[in-house]
């Protein structure tokens, strides 16, 4: 028997929430634009190995 599914962690709802936020303020900053907003950070390169990243 499968346990019913719970509804969201509160972490879960700030992180969309907050996501949502960013890709908002993203699409004001940017309107009118052609090319769509991305509000994920891209993995580091190996030329950016001295780069120490937060967030």
């Amino acid at each position: 028997m499968t346990k019913p599914h719970a509804g969201p962690s509160p972490e879960e709802i700030k992180e969309k929430h907050d996501l949502e936020e960013a890709l908002e303020e993203g699409l004001e900053e940017t309107f009118p634009g052609s090319d769509p907003v991305n509000v994920t950070q891209p993995a580091p390169s190996r030329a950016d190995g001295h780069v120490k990243r937060t967030g």
